[in-house]
């Protein structure tokens, strides 16, 4: 049994930990320079009528769903509906899985939605996933452009994507914290793009 001192111990802690890897982010310029790159083609693809593509295992499965839901559904306010879709059909995946490999589960599904142009956007927090690096590579073969969120040292996929955000932790905790975030404010910025008056 834990007592109450320890715990509070461990929740500050945990709590300063999460603060000092943001501020690291942060602090970082290169990262904000790219998020804002990130904002600008997500947001003139969508303004062409093309869509967002998003994948991730697991927890950054979550954030894939996360961050297609509320460009499809709602943010903070209404507006018009945002073509964006994660690749989580538990009968694709499955389907995929057994007659391809689990490894083949979302660059099958890229190749069945995605068209040049698109952005596909993948969430591996060791950067070192086998079936997001092939995804992202499916895409480039497409023609789509392509984004990885990453931790770590960004692992295999780092440099291999149009672009890219490293979170600088290791544990996948602490990097899905940041990269929720960083799908918060990627969102914003779109609306901010394409629809200001919602900002006024």
């Amino acid at each position: 049994m834990v007592d109450a001192s320890d715990m509070k111990d461990f929740l500050s802690a945990a709590f300063a930990h999460s603060q000092n890897l943001i501020s690291d982010f942060v602090n970082d310029k290169s990262n904000l320079a790219t998020m804002e790159d990130i904002i600008e083609v997500m947001a003139k693809t969508l303004v062409a009528k093309q869509k967002i593509i998003t994948c991730g295992n697991g927890g950054s499965m979550c954030d894939a769903m996360h961050f297609a839901e509320e460009l499809s559904g709602r943010f903070r306010k209404d507006r018009p509906a945002l073509p964006a879709m994660a690749i989580c059909d538990p009968s694709h995946i499955t389907c995929v899985g057994n007659d391809y490999g689990f490894d083949q589960i979302f660059a099958r599904g890229v190749e069945a939605y995605a068209n040049a142009d698109d952005v596909v956007l993948g969430f591996s927090t060791s950067g070192n996933s086998p079936n997001i690096i092939n995804a992202l590579a499916k895409a480039q073969e497409i023609g789509c452009f392509t984004v990885a969120m990453l931790g770590g040292n960004g692992g295999k996929l780092k440099g291999a994507c149009d672009y890219e955000l490293i979170v600088p932790a290791y544990t996948s905790d602490r990097i899905q914290e940041i990269h929720g975030i960083i799908i918060h404010l990627l969102i914003e910025g779109i609306e901010r793009k394409l629809f200001a008056d919602l900002y006024q």
